[in-house]
């Protein structure tokens, strides 16, 4: 067998060649391109939040007018308009309060009582409930009395008022004081509605 040999100058096979070079991880294209997906989606984002926030604006058209032209706009509306007198919005829940006489019920002790005769009235569009222990009367001195529950035989009752109507009934407190207002609360935590006791 005869063995063969290369020419000088020509590297033989296994020695004398560079190693192959690496494979290039996959790892680098994929964090790459996820880093540009998430700038695409924010660039998306603020485009659509552009878009949506351009349409809605100031005005019925949904085009913004300029600061400029808008307050040129009111003054012309406040020189051709003549001021009148807003007419007066009605309160939701009125209340009218005044003395009266206690009449003692079956339940009250031998104690003194005050009693307030109040009238409420819904003047909301939604129901509204009303409770004796959603009153309190306040004396001349500061002092706030609560209702004492069925002292009195002519105690407002515990009802629920439709828009429009209105009810009629006593609301006393503990002792013998000179009473000056009265406050409805609508369900105990709501917004307090006060009347000078007449």
């Amino acid at each position: 067998m005869s063995q063969q040999f290369q020419p000088p100058g020509q590297p033989q096979p296994g020695y004398g060649y560079p190693p192959p070079p690496p494979k290039k991880s996959s790892a680098g294209k994929i964090v790459g391109f996820s880093c540009l997906g998430v700038v695409g989606v924010v660039v998306l984002l603020g485009v659509v939040a552009a878009v949506v926030g351009g349409e809605g604006g100031d005005s019925p058209t949904g085009a913004a007018k300029p600061a400029a032209v808008a307050s040129s706009d009111a003054a012309k509306g406040s020189e051709t308009k003549p001021t009148s007198a807003a007419p007066e919005k009605k309160a939701a829940v009125s209340v009218v309060a005044k003395r009266t006489e206690f009449k003692k019920s079956v339940i009250a002790d031998g104690s003194a009582y005050t009693s307030v005769a109040v009238t409420i009235t819904n003047n909301s569009s939604k129901p509204i409930d009303v409770n004796p222990l959603y009153f309190t009367i306040t004396d001349t001195s500061g002092t706030k009395h609560m209702a004492e529950l069925a002292a009195d035989e002519n105690q407002i009752a515990t009802v629920e008022l439709a828009p429009g109507e209105n009810i009629t009934g006593t609301v006393t407190g503990k002792g013998g004081f000179n009473p000056k207002t009265v406050t409805y609360t609508d369900g105990l935590i709501g917004k307090g509605v006060r009347a000078e006791v007449s």
